[in-house]
């Protein structure tokens, strides 16, 4: 293929890197994606009214783009407010409380149903699920509340959070942003993440276990109330969730039919994830499965629950989910529209002239080039897609730059002429772990607030664990590719 790069492939590749260098220094990138989506529909187009039309029309591709992740997830936040709500949360998790009798049985108990929870409602409802319930538990045997946050942490917005196996959320964006299917990317990170939420996991009970033995360990405690799990809203206000408001579903909701709720959505949700192997769906259909599922539940739960009142609560319980989705992702929007504008977006949105004859898209031809003038090895490539996934968590959305590390990885693999998917399954894995909830303060606030512990010391115990599981993760991923 031809491999000169023209002046829009420059373009990209410098605001690549002012984006990285921003997200080094923790600042927000909003501006600096439509800034180059505009230079560079600029140049695609020849007009400054076609690049402010792409501009918005490549936002308008993204939300396209990610308007079922977005979906899914709002639905799935409504689904846990509406089970928090009526308390079948609390009968889903308790017979796992009476198994754990010792501090390490909680830890890895607490972990474990959280991992196990976190994916299918993913991390943050899923606090909300078993937090409020295990928590206790794990504090009469000897497990602290910051080991307990810890385990919450590491295991659901760490392990669950990083492969997104069921949901598809974190892979699809990666996949897009690489050129791959969404199937390659889990497949590649099936044994990268065992490894990292091995290696994590253990170091991290030995830490705590070695700093309590020494006196070294601090738990952490805030005042209690002073935070909350789904923020402070006002009260009667609009985001003040059912029970608050007045209507109290879980007094309203017998326990016979709580417990009834309790078995059957488990069991739904198994058989979907049945369905999804007997069936072999994957990427859209697997996510509308699993979303459909779930809005079917809002349904009936909202009209068992609050009765005559079940129509107007299974909205309030959608538009609190919806306002979660659109919260979460607002930033990635611009972040993926640029990042698209790599792979497929250009062309789809200004033409194939956009682009010099042969072009295999700006990815590809930067990784074409870069593979006909530098060396790369695997063991360069492996590090610098873990380093540009964890630069990119530090925002602390942890999905906000993972469209840049699947780009990273397609431009390395192409240059290395193969093991892009296990690149962007390690970026991925890097860009999740940093920024998606274990390692940056803002984004701990679910776990801690539930715990009662600091942010910020929750952030000081996840680091060494979370660096040294990224250090031999990478070292795994060397000898994969």
């Amino acid at each position: 293929m031809d491999v000169t790069a023209g002046s829009i492939h420059w373009l990209y590749l410098f605001f690549v890197g002012a984006i990285i260098v921003l997200l080094t220094l923790r600042r927000d990138t909003t501006i600096a994606c439509l800034l180059g989506i505009g230079a560079i529909g600029w140049i695609a187009s020849g007009t400054a009214s076609g690049a402010v039309g792409g501009l918005f029309n490549s936002l308008i591709y993204a939300i396209k783009e990610l308007s079922s992740t977005i979906l899914i997830i709002s639905i799935i936040v409504a689904m846990s407010r509406l089970l928090v709500a009526t308390g079948i949360n609390e009968i889903m998790v308790s017979p796992f409380a009476r198994l754990l009798r010792t501090p390490a049985m909680a830890y890895c108990g607490i972990g474990l149903i959280m991992m196990t929870v976190s994916f299918f409602f993913w991390p943050s409802p899923a606090v909300a699920l078993i937090g409020a319930v295990l928590l206790p538990v794990a504090l009469r045997v000897g497990l602290p509340a910051l080991g307990a946050a810890m385990a919450m942490n590491l295991f659901g917005h760490g392990i669950a959070l990083s492969g997104d196996y069921v949901i598809q959320g974190a892979p699809k964006l990666t996949a897009d942003a690489a050129g791959i299917g969404v199937a390659q990317v889990m497949e590649a990170s099936v044994p990268l993440v065992i490894v990292m939420g091995v290696a994590t996991t253990v170091a991290a009970f030995w830490l705590m276990q070695r700093d309590r033995k020494t006196g070294a360990w601090r738990d952490g405690l805030v005042q209690p109330g002073a935070g909350s799990l789904f923020g402070a809203p006002e009260e009667g206000g609009a985001d003040a969730r059912p029970e608050e408001a007045g209507d109290n579903a879980g007094k309203a909701l017998p326990l016979a039919a709580k417990r009834a709720a309790a078995i059957a959505i488990p069991l739904l949700f198994a058989l979907d994830v049945y369905l999804l192997f007997r069936l072999d769906l994957q990427g859209g259909d697997a996510t509308a499965l699993i979303g459909g599922t779930a809005a079917l539940i809002v349904a009936a739960l909202s009209l068992l629950a609050h009765r005559g009142r079940g129509l107007e609560r299974s909205t309030t319980y959608l538009v609190e989910g919806f306002t979660f989705g659109f919260k979460v992702f607002g930033p990635v929007i611009p972040i993926a529209a640029f990042f698209y504008l790599g792979d497929s977006a250009l062309p789809a949105l200004f033409g194939d002239s956009a682009l010099p004859a042969g072009s295999h898209g700006i990815v590809n031809d930067l990784g074409a080039l870069l593979a006909h003038s530098v060396p790369v090895s695997g063991a360069v490539a492996a590090a610098t897609l873990a380093a540009v996934g964890a630069i990119t968590g530090l925002d602390g959305s942890g999905f906000s730059g993972i469209s840049l590390a699947g780009s990273v990885a397609s431009l390395f693999g192409t240059a290395l002429g193969h093991g892009t998917d296990v690149l962007t399954a390690l970026g991925q894995i890097a860009a999740i772990w940093v920024g998606g909830g274990t390692l940056i303060p803002w984004a701990l606030i679910p776990a801690a607030a539930i715990c009662g512990v600091s942010p910020f010391e929750l952030a000081r115990r996840n680091l060494k664990p979370v660096a040294f599981g990224l250090v031999v993760t990478t070292i795994v991923a060397i000898f994969l590719l």
